[in-house]
């Protein structure tokens, strides 16, 4: 690993998940969050290491995000994770400022200061949102991408600037199309949804759309290991991989049903008409994941046994006892 490592959005869920396994390595981290999602408390959690520091900046702002890293500018292998983005889907449909702001110029003010510093080696953090809605469809790194969402086209507006700046920067760059990601320390997403309507109305479970909605679900373990495998790769130039399992994942009836299993068995589940959550929702995706097989990785948990897992985790985190 290289002496430092800078992480936007780090007091993120992704984040935090990936910090702890770079301590576990030896690694200095910088920290970087504007605690809009993420809570000090998550990096608290991390331990008060003398190889981990926090600071608390918009990193939309180029001069905000320069002054938050001056002291770590002299670094010229300063490794960056960039993992911050507007993860409300629903809330850039209302004000697709937010994904401009918050998906979109924090990727271009963090390329400019990469310029100004030297710094040549850039992990990203995109989705599976960039590709829109072909169905059933196998989504490879080929697939064309037609996103359908503000958040998606600007999740893919960071990939094409990234791109960009590889080749007038000589930079290295690893692009991670995540697919739906569960875990803790869980801020948002279908499981602590669901986990928290039910600890308002253990009677009811209201669900978007008519729960024919499939998706591949990934464990940020899982995840974590997946990109850090990439990154002991060491590829050159521009590289870009869908991450997730290999199965075409559960449908949202049964994470629905699972989740009423273990937190309020008694519950009735209501759906509503449309075979989409919201507008944006891509209610179905199947990922093809060879690329990152043949490079020597796959995980070994389904998405079924992906959410059973999380839905333990999250339902005790939410203060829900054990089953």
């Amino acid at each position: 690993m290289s002496s430092l490592h800078v992480i936007t959005g780090g007091a993120g869920f992704v984040a935090t998940n990936l910090a702890r396994a770079l301590l576990e390595r030896g690694s200095r981290l910088v920290l970087i969050d504007n605690l809009s999602r993420g809570k000090r408390s998550y990096v608290d959690a991390l331990g008060h290491s003398n190889r981990i520091s926090f600071i608390e900046a918009d990193v939309s702002h180029e001069g905000e995000l320069e002054a938050a890293l001056s002291s770590v500018s002299a670094e010229p292998d300063a490794e960056i994770w960039h993992l911050c983005a507007n993860s409300d889907i629903p809330a850039g449909v209302n004000d697709p400022t937010v994904d401009l702001r918050d998906t979109f110029m924090v990727t271009f003010a963090l390329l400019q200061l990469m310029r100004r510093n030297g710094w040549k080696r850039l992990h990203f953090s995109s989705t599976s949102a960039v590709y829109g809605d072909h169905g059933s469809a196998p989504l490879t790194e080929e697939t064309f991408v037609e996103p359908i969402s503000n958040y998606g086209a600007m999740k893919l507006a960071s990939e094409a600037a990234i791109r960009a700046w590889c080749e007038s920067s000589g930079g290295r760059a690893s692009v991670f199309r995540f697919p739906n990601v569960v875990g803790v320390p869980a801020t948002h997403g279908v499981l602590i949804d669901f986990v928290r309507k039910l600890q308002a109305d253990s009677s009811v479970l209201p669900v978007l759309g008519d729960g024919t909605q499939r998706k591949a679900y990934l464990h940020v373990s899982d995840l974590v290991e997946a990109m850090l495998f990439i990154r002991q790769r060491d590829l050159a130039g521009y590289q870009l991989f869908n991450i997730g399992p290999r199965d075409e994942g559960i449908t949202v009836r049964e994470i629905a049903e699972l989740v009423c299993q273990r937190v309020a068995p008694e519950a009735r589940l209501s759906f509503g008409a449309e075979g989409r959550g919201w507008v944006g929702d891509v209610p179905r995706f199947r990922y093809d994941v060879s690329k990152l097989a043949k490079l020597g990785w796959s995980s070994a948990q389904s998405s079924l046994e992906t959410i059973r897992m999380a839905i333990d985790q999250i339902a005790m985190q939410e203060g829900v006892g054990a089953p």
